[in-house]
C-alpha cells in the first residue's frame, strides 16, 4: 500500500487549498482514511478522517466548519478541501490509511499506511 499526498503550498489567509491523497494498492471495502498534521515544535493531530461506514466522517474542533474531507474511489483518492486558512494552519499535512469498518474518530491511532507529507504554509 502506497499513499501519496499532494497540493500543498503557500496560501494568504483566507485562502483555500485542496490536498489530495493518492492510496494505491489498497482495499477499498472496509476503510478508514484520515488527514493529520504537524506544526513545527508540535504534536501531530488528528485533522480529519472518512470512513466507508456511510455518512460518517469527523473533524477536529480547530478546522471544523472551514475543512472538508471528500474520497473519489474510482480515482483511489481521498481530499482535504481546506478554506478560510489561518496562520495556525500552517503545518505539514499526512494521510494515513487502514482496512477497518468503523465509525472513525480524529482521535485514532495505529494506522499502519502513511504518505510522505506535503507542507502547508499560510502567510498573514
Amino acid at each position: 500500500v502506497q499513499l501519496v499526498e499532494s497540493g500543498g503550498g503557500s496560501v494568504q489567509v483566507g485562502g483555500s487549498l485542496r490536498l489530495s491523497c493518492v492510496v494505491s494498492g489498497f482495499t477499498w471495502d472496509d476503510y478508514v482514511v484520515s488527514w493529520f498534521r504537524q506544526a513545527p515544535g508540535k504534536e501531530r493531530e488528528g485533522v480529519s478522517c472518512i470512513t466507508s461506514v456511510e455518512d460518517v466522517e469527523d473533524y477536529s474542533s480547530s478546522v471544523k466548519g472551514r475543512f472538508t474531507s471528500s474520497r473519489d474511489i474510482a480515482k483511489n483518492t481521498v481530499y482535504l478541501h481546506m478554506s478560510s486558512l489561518k496562520p495556525e494552519d500552517t503545518a505539514v499535512y499526512y494521510c494515513a490509511a487502514m482496512n477497518e469498518y468503523y465509525a472513525c474518530s480524529v482521535e485514532d491511532t495505529g494506522f499502519p499506511y502513511w504518505g510522505q507529507g506535503t507542507p502547508v504554509t499560510v502567510a498573514s
